[in-house]
């Protein structure tokens, strides 16, 4: 394919936004629609695989927020504990 009948194509691809919940999951959304309940725009807009490849380089972590938190949180709770054993 040549790089003119490309660059045609990605102008006339339909343009995408990047979304992202609460627990910081990442979607793509067509830009002109409003992002369903519980998801907000992320800042992000351009063809369906600029918007992927955006996501593939800011959700680097795919657990959810509430789980990466809740796994931080025991974590600390352990080292606490585990400093109080050794004194």
């Amino acid at each position: 394919m040549n790089e003119t009948k490309v660059n045609r194509e990605t102008e006339n691809a339909p343009r995408r936004q990047v979304v992202v919940n609460d627990e910081e999951q990442y979607s793509i959304w067509p830009e002109d629609s409003t992002p369903p309940s519980g998801w907000r725009p992320a800042g992000f807009l351009g063809t369906e695989n600029e918007a992927l490849d955006y996501i593939e380089r800011v959700w680097t972590d795919m657990r959810p927020k509430s789980v990466r938190e809740a796994l931080a949180a025991a974590s600390e709770g352990f080292s606490i504990t585990e400093a109080k054993t050794e004194t």
